[in-house]
């Protein structure tokens, strides 16, 4: 397996992403807004990406099983995921937490258009997050508009209007600034995401409900 994903399968794959999102483009709400958005922002895009070398994360030994059932519902896309997922730059930038042991290696993203991806764009970022089973995405926030796209796997997904379970073809959205949280079912969890708006400041862990006490503590 190549350890660079050559140019021609980038086009295709980033073609295969954008007709996932574009299929929210008629909704009447936030969702069809921020897709309008992104989908403008993409036709922006060089039409030559840089080079995309891998990074082989951990995470990667999750795809065969998110690709199980992505076979049945979106073929392309799961054929060039089997053949060139693997040496997709998947990564992970938080930093470690003993409440959520083991998530480093069990999460990450590929992200093919963004500031440094090989689709160079300072307005939007789209890739794709990969989450392992029974985990617990603990809660964070980031400056970026994030909306995903469930491609495989169900989660509970949580933010400012409570948690409701999201499966496959849901979109959610994520303000800028919104908490938000999720935790994975019996599957892993495979889905694209978009950002837009400030897409140079990192997400960031929210404080824990230990962390708040104590802060309020503090203040008393």
């Amino acid at each position: 397996m190549s350890a660079t994903v050559p140019a021609p399968v980038l086009v295709a794959l980033l073609a295969a992403l954008r007709r996932h999102l574009a299929a929210g483009a008629g909704r009447a709400d936030a969702v069809g807004a921020e897709i309008g958005r992104l989908l403008a922002a993409l036709d922006r895009l060089p039409a030559v990406p840089g080079s995309a070398a891998a990074t082989f994360h951990p995470v990667r030994a999750l795809l065969p099983a998110a690709l199980v059932p992505l076979r049945r519902t979106a073929p392309d896309l799961a054929a060039l995921l089997a053949e060139h997922g693997q040496s997709l730059p998947w990564r992970y930038g938080y930093a470690p937490r003993a409440d959520a042991p083991g998530l480093e290696t069990a999460m990450g993203w590929a992200e093919l258009v963004g500031p440094v991806a090989p689709f160079a764009s300072d307005a939007v970022c789209l890739g794709l997050t990969l989450i392992g089973p029974r985990r617990h995405y603990l809660p964070h926030r980031h400056p970026a508009v994030e909306l995903y796209r469930v491609l495989a796997g169900t989660a509970d997904w949580s933010g400012p209007d409570g948690t409701r379970k999201r499966p496959p073809g849901a979109f959610v959205l994520h303000p800028s600034g919104a908490e938000h949280a999720m935790r994975t079912g019996d599957a892993p969890l495979l889905a694209l995401y978009t950002w837009s708006g400030d897409v140079v400041s990192p997400s960031v862990w929210a404080r824990s409900p230990a962390e708040r006490t104590e802060d309020e503590n503090a203040r008393a």
